[in-house]
């Protein structure tokens, strides 16, 4: 083996070797906050912590995996959800409101773009009003 392949030899074994403690090592699969999702709060600030603040909404209650009421969700928030989007948000909420809010599922699927795929999707990922814990999402 001359100098230079063996060099790049030994370069390749270090990348490999930092490769696999990096696989190793993260992520690390400890939560980051000792509670559970339901009792995450966020501070005005935005951090969030298992103490004081207020109880997680919109983006930042689907980033924990909880989901949204279908009758309080902005048009953005419903955006975010998979399959969506802004136009299909849009009418959900101009039929919501035409509605004073959906109390059925059957309302919701009569929404121009909601078929049976959809359905499924907002019935995963949101509520029909929000109970003290709606549950994970996924």
């Amino acid at each position: 083996m001359t100098g230079r392949t063996g060099a790049l030899a030994v370069v390749a074994l270090a990348v490999m070797g930092v490769g696999a403690v990096a696989r190793w090592r993260w992520p690390d699969p400890a939560p980051v906050l000792a509670c559970p999702p339901e009792q995450v709060r966020f501070r005005p600030d935005g951090v969030a912590t298992c103490g004081d603040g207020e109880v997680p909404v919109g983006a930042q209650a689907l980033a924990l995996g909880h989901r949204l009421d279908l009758n309080a969700a902005t048009e953005k928030e419903l955006a975010l959800l998979p399959g969506v989007g802004p136009s299909l948000a849009r009418r959900l909420v101009e039929a919501r409101d035409a509605a004073n809010g959906f109390s059925t599922w059957e309302q919701v699927d009569a929404v121009a773009g909601v078929g049976a795929a959809k359905l499924k999707t907002l019935q995963a990922a949101t509520v029909l009003g929000a109970p003290p814990d709606a549950g994970p999402v996924w």
